[in-house]
């Protein structure tokens, strides 16, 4: 897997550009959907908030990029608009649901103690990638001088990252071995991810 060979295919061609952010778009509005589903429902406190609403803006803002390429379609997250999509739409709930066995098994959480715990692992480890991820996007527009720009997701990113350390140092004196555990298994799930998108590529 060569990803920035990979995002240099993508965004050579505007067709194939256009399902990509409509599929990163999707995935951050799935992001923001679960960051809301473990909220308590009194106990909410400001970062959480915080990062539901960046997250859907994070959705909003690259389906608006859209209008900078020379394609049109990919008005909804229907399969035909999105990049290998089965493995795109499965990606956050295998890890959240893997991650969420784990705890259970590790920690014995259960309730809202459990979703708090899954969110705090999943969003570190999704944080994680993002970091990587954008930044290789936003290389691989530049080279093209393309009209469409990542530049302020990852300025976000880059703060959601510090904050989810800060909320998982809190969480556990034993953090680094569950947020180890967690970005192990979103590397596999990534890996099969992109794997896919190379699939259809070729």
């Amino acid at each position: 897997m060569n990803l920035e060979l990979t995002i240099q295919k993508i965004v050579a061609d505007d067709s194939i550009h256009a399902k990509w952010l409509n599929t990163l778009s999707m995935m951050e509005n799935s992001g923001a959907k679960k960051i809301s589903a473990s909220e308590h429902p009194t106990q909410v406190n400001i970062i959480i908030l915080k990062h539901a609403a960046e997250e859907a803006r994070h959705a909003y803002y690259l389906k608006k990029q859209l209008s900078k390429l020379k394609h049109t379609g990919c008005e909804d997250y229907t399969y035909k608009n999105i990049l290998a999509p089965v493995q795109s739409y499965q990606y956050l709930h295998r890890l959240d649901t893997h991650l969420s066995r784990y705890i259970q098994e590790k920690l014995q959480l259960t309730g809202y103690e459990l979703r708090y715990a899954a969110y705090l692992l999943v969003t570190y480890a999704i944080e994680v990638r993002a970091d990587s991820l954008y930044e290789i996007y936003q290389s691989a527009l530049k080279s093209v001088n393309s009209k469409v720009t990542v530049k302020s997701i990852i300025m976000e990113e880059i703060g959601h990252l510090e904050e989810m350390t800060k909320q998982l140092i809190a969480f556990s004196e034993n953090w680094k071995e569950y947020a180890d555990f967690a970005i192990t298994l979103e590397k596999q799930l990534f890996t099969k991810w992109i794997t896919q998108v190379e699939a259809e590529l070729n």
